[in-house]
């Protein structure tokens, strides 16, 4: 049986009251008329949404979950309405997710185009990539950033982007790289920083030490670019990344890149739906940042 969203908004609005006499005399019913369209919403839910301490009702978790959701159902609602209404102008918002790893710098530099414009909302999400692609699924997100391809689903219509690609150095603090010494040594004689072994950097890094037949020494395993920074400005190792993460800190010379070079590259990808009526914002994004020389 489908959920009743009169009863839901019933729910919503003695959830926001927190007092039911209050909310019944507001929305001109009976208590007991308001009573039994929460206890209909319970029913349906099989959970108890309130619980009552004196004269006073409280959530129950159940309740907490369900003004989670009815939170985000109403407030999409209101959208709605005041975007066909004409209320918020010419105004369009962009839903963002972006791999919860992936550059920050990456991030504002694709999205920079469209920062600063009075007529573009963004909203940035963080994730793992099942729940953005889900996001992008059920359109509550329009565009993801991530370092990877989805997997190939045809059941879902995505659209892959290729926008930037960026070779991977080994960075650390000037008297770590003091002197200049090939990439086995490194490998073998320094303390890495590595991303977790899900990310396609881990992989050809490990590749590549395979292939020179050296087993690194491991100093800290991040699934964090900004953690990875940190790391190597504190000098526990030297770390995998993409320049563009240590921008600054190469920029003031706290970082340097070492002279061997691991051969590496990160692609990125802007993931979109196939839709019949495209984001126009997302679509003006794309053009911009096309191709692989986004990131020189």
């Amino acid at each position: 049986m489908p959920l009743n969203y009169h009863h839901l908004r019933y729910f919503w609005a003695v959830a926001h009251d927190g007092n039911l006499t209050r909310t019944a005399q507001r929305l001109n019913l009976s208590q007991s008329a308001l009573s039994v369209q929460i206890k209909q919403l319970e029913d349906r839910l099989g959970h108890a949404l309130f619980e009552r301490r004196g004269r006073q009702l409280h959530l129950t978790e159940a309740g907490r979950i369900a003004l989670d959701h009815a939170d985000a159902i109403f407030s999409t609602g209101q959208e709605l309405v005041a975007t066909l209404s004409g209320t918020v102008a010419d105004r369009k918002a962009l839903r963002v997710g972006a791999l919860a790893t992936l550059s920050r710098n990456f991030q504002i530099g694709f999205l920079r185009p469209i920062l600063s414009r009075p007529d573009v909302e963004v909203i940035l999400r963080s994730g793992s990539p099942a729940e953005l692609l889900e996001g992008l699924g059920t359109l509550n997100l329009d565009l993801v950033l991530m370092n990877r391809p989805p997997p190939d689903d045809a059941l879902t219509p995505y659209e892959t982007h290729q926008i930037g690609e960026q070779a991977v150095s080994i960075v650390g603090t000037p008297e770590r790289l003091a002197s200049d010494r090939p990439l086995r040594t490194l490998l073998r004689e320094e303390p890495f920083i590595l991303p977790t072994t899900e990310n396609s950097v881990r992989a050809a890094f490990d590749a590549l030490a395979s292939r020179l037949s050296v087993r690194p020494q491991i100093a800290a395993e991040v699934d964090d670019m900004a953690m990875m920074r940190l790391l190597a400005r504190e000098d526990i190792g030297l770390a995998l990344v993409a320049p563009i993460v240590v921008t600054d800190e190469l920029s003031s010379g706290r970082l340097k890149e070492a002279s061997a070079h691991p051969r590496i590259r990160e692609t990125f990808y802007a993931i979109t739906l196939r839709r019949r009526f495209p984001n126009p914002v997302v679509q003006e994004l794309l053009e911009r940042n096309a191709g692989p020389a986004f990131l020189g």
